[in-house]
């Protein structure tokens, strides 16, 4: 199989990376974590494998996440990871160097789009094109993107939320946070922290939120055990969370997720808005999956808000979208070769 892959599409996410292949779908999901050796200077592990190394390596491996808020934070390391993934979908024979869609950060300066660009081209693409990552979320979403009306796309991945109103195929209107799963979890270590003087570490504060997390508070709540250390006497403890708990500890950065989608509302022409009343507003990333936030982001705003089907592959499905059609889709949103 390995010589006829040509095209790929990637959603390089902060916290997770996604291949795409047209006629093969979605072949890759894997954390977006690459694992360094110290004394060598060299990549030992990336994706699934470097993610079990998080919080458990010695002094001479850094299991570290080359993108911090969905910008390129270590430009060496992202291009090692990029080509881990390539590799692994184009297999031995290396005939055909492919042609790459990624997406990246609707707010991304010029110089960190080439950057992409740039290590897309060293880590063996033949062509490297980005889209900002709102649109792909939207054409993956099934939100008929080219048509003269407004949409709105709320794209929660690990890293980032970004906010767009898109119309005839360019974004009319965006902002983003630098908030997302990531600071959610931190939320939550946090809370407990406060309140329970336990030490957790990242992938349980994460169990935690996919666990029992919601954004709204129920009156019949679940539980959830988790294990960490006790920072008084410094031993393994555990501890009996219930969901409100974790819903109190994450507010703010709902809160803050909320105003940008405000700040975006605000600054969106009227004929636009007006459609954007009428269809809703659709919420894509993988932490669309949190529960209830459609529910709490759509009552905040008075707009309802629903949730794309498989909301985590919606940017990278749109960049397989964007590879099926490449040349309609050049003119349109492509920048930069």
């Amino acid at each position: 199989m390995g010589f006829f892959v040509k095209k790929i599409g990637i959603d390089l996410g902060t916290a997770n990376t996604l291949v795409f292949v047209p006629g093969q779908g979605v072949v890759i999901n894997e954390p977006s974590v690459v694992a360094v050796s110290i004394l060598e200077n060299k990549v030992i592990a990336v994706g699934n494998e470097a993610k079990e190394m998080l919080g458990r390596t010695p002094d001479t491996i850094v299991a570290s996440q080359p993108l911090r808020d969905g910008a390129i934070a270590d430009y060496r390391i992202t291009e090692a990871m990029l080509r881990y993934f390539i590799q692994k979908v184009s297999g031995k024979f290396r005939f055909f160097r492919p042609e790459i869609v990624l997406s990246i950060p609707a707010g991304v300066t010029s110089t960190e789009r080439r950057a992409v660009i740039d290590a897309a081209l060293k880590a063996g693409a033949r062509a490297a094109y980005v889209v900002k990552e709102p649109i792909l979320a939207a054409i993956g979403a099934g939100i008929p993107i080219h048509t003269a009306q407004g949409n709105m796309i709320i794209n929660i991945g690990g890293g980032t939320s970004e906010i767009a109103v898109i119309s005839l195929g360019g974004v009319v209107a965006s902002a983003s946070a630098r908030v997302g799963g990531n600071r959610i979890d931190l939320a939550i270590s946090d809370y407990i922290k406060r309140k329970y003087s336990l030490a957790i570490g990242e992938r349980t504060a994460e169990d935690v939120k996919i666990g029992i997390g919601a954004a709204i508070a129920q009156v019949k709540e679940d539980h959830m055990e988790i294990r960490g250390r006790d920072l008084m006497g410094g031993l393994p403890k555990t501890v009996l969370i219930a969901s409100n708990e974790v819903t109190e500890a994450i507010q703010d950065e709902l809160r803050e997720i909320i105003n940008v989608v405000k700040q975006v509302l605000q600054e969106t022409p009227p004929e636009l808005a007006a459609d954007i009343m009428d269809k809703g507003m659709v919420l894509s990333g993988g932490t669309a999956q949190l529960r209830f936030l459609d529910q709490l982001i759509g009552k905040t705003i008075g707009v309802p808000c629903y949730v794309a089907d498989d909301p985590a592959f919606c940017v990278v499905r749109g960049a397989g979208i964007v590879l099926e059609n490449l040349d309609a889709y050049k003119r349109s949103i492509m920048m930069g070769k």
